[in-house]
Order: structure tokens, then C-alpha cells, then sequence
């Protein structure tokens, strides 16, 4: 069975002022579908940089990203953009929900650039806040929030449209050590139970252990995969 996620021989790089400072170096990674995914570094490493290339937040200066069969980086930034909205699902350090809306309504977002019912539509997030066990709290706002509910929303939000992927950065770096444990063991749950594919970019440790694969990016350049026994 082919990867759901391909990547071969992709470099980036960014220009500060008169010079051009290279990120990543002829990147290959193949990822399985089902596979929970660790990417460590070292800060300014390039696992932020990966990781939006895979989601195609950014482009690649060479090489290719294939995602689910198709190759991302011969797509246009317009054809980019409706590809995100299926088939990748985002969750951030900083939750990023908007304030004024109610858990729910975040949660419902990416649902109003699909096709389905208003009553449809509601049955996909009540079902999400039910994974993630925020159904309660579905009519309170953010600010109304603890930061680790918060994140649980902004999951809910990131599986609503049954993505290809789900891609992490640092989801636990605003948590404290007990609703960040609750986060982790969610993405778990999520891996183990619905076989979701999911990429997670972190410096801790104690979250990379819930992943099943590791990988180490150090000077742009990516190590040998370390498989783990889930715990």
C-alpha cells in the first residue's frame, strides 16, 4: 500500500536580507496511512518548515510532496487552498478559535465551505464535541474556556471534515502538564481508535511518546525513523 504522505528529495529555503538561508536539504519521509507521527528538533531545525509544507501552507523550492495520491506542489495557490479545506486538518500551539463565536460555531466552520445541511452540519460537530467531550460546553465562548478545553475545540474543529491528515504543531506547548496529558492522550485515542493519520511537531519528550514513528530534524537534514511500542 503507497504512503499517504511521500515526500522526495524537497529543500527550502528563505532569503534574509542579501542572503538565502537554507531550511530543509533534500528531504525524503514516507509516511503510512494510520500512522502517528513525531517530528523533534532543535528550534530552527525545519519541523515547523515540514510541516507546512506537508499541509501546503508553503511551497517547496525543489522536490515533491505527494498527499493521498496526489502531488501538492504541482497544484495552484487557488487549487492549494480547496485542497486544505478537505483534506487537512490544523491544530495549532494557540488554539487560534475565534473569541466571539461559541464552541459550537468554531467547531461548525470549516463545515460552511461544504455542501451539507444546517442540520447536518450539526450532527458533524455535536458528534466531534462528543470525541473530544466538550458536548457541554458547546454554547461557551473561548475566553469562557480553560486553554486545555480550548485545544480539544480547535481538534474537534481540526476533524470535522474527516481530513486526510491531521497536522500538529506544538499542540501542547501553551498547556499545562495535566490538559496537556488530556490533549495527547485525545491524539492518541484518535490514531488508535479511528486510525487517523496524524503529524505532530514537537520538543517534549512526553508527547513525542504517544507517537508511534519519531523522527529527528536537525540542520535541515532528517534522521532515521525510530519506531516506539505505544504506551
Amino acid at each position: 500500500m503507497p504512503p499517504i504522505v511521500e515526500i522526495q528529495k524537497v529543500s527550502k529555503s528563505y532569503r534574509r536580507g542579501d542572503r538565502r538561508v537554507a531550511v530543509l536539504q533534500d528531504i525524503n519521509l514516507d509516511v503510512q496511512e494510520g500512522e502517528f507521527l513525531a517530528l523533534m528538533g532543535p528550534s530552527g531545525s525545519g519541523k515547523s518548515t515540514l510541516l507546512n509544507l506537508i499541509a501546503g501552507l508553503d511551497q517547496v523550492d525543489s522536490g515533491t510532496i505527494t498527499v493521498g495520491g496526489l502531488d501538492i506542489t504541482s497544484l495552484s495557490e487557488s487549487e492549494l487552498a480547496a485542497w486544505r479545506a478537505t483534506h487537512v486538518g490544523f491544530i495549532f500551539q494557540f488554539y487560534n478559535l475565534i473569541p466571539v463565536l461559541t464552541a459550537f460555531e468554531n467547531v461548525e466552520l470549516p463545515l460552511l465551505l461544504t455542501g451539507l445541511s444546517r442540520a447536518e452540519r450539526r450532527e458533524h460537530v455535536e458528534l466531534c464535541l462528543r470525541v473530544v467531550n466538550l458536548e457541554a460546553r458547546m454554547d461557551h465562548r473561548p475566553p469562557q474556556l480553560s486553554g486545555g478545553e480550548q485545544q480539544r475545540v480547535a481538534i474537534a474543529r481540526a476533524i470535522v471534515t474527516d481530513p486526510t491528515i491531521l497536522v500538529a504543531d506544538e499542540p501542547t506547548g501553551d498547556l499545562d502538564r495535566v490538559s496537556a496529558e488530556e490533549v495527547l492522550n485525545l491524539l492518541e485515542r484518535l490514531n488508535r481508535e479511528s486510525q487517523k493519520t496524524i503529524l505532530m511537531v514537537t520538543h517534549d519528550p512526553r508527547a513525542a511518546k504517544k507517537a508511534v514513528v519519531i523522527r529527528h530534524l536537525d540542520k535541515g537534514l532528517l534522521n532515521h525513523a525510530h519506531s516506539q511500542t505505544p504506551v
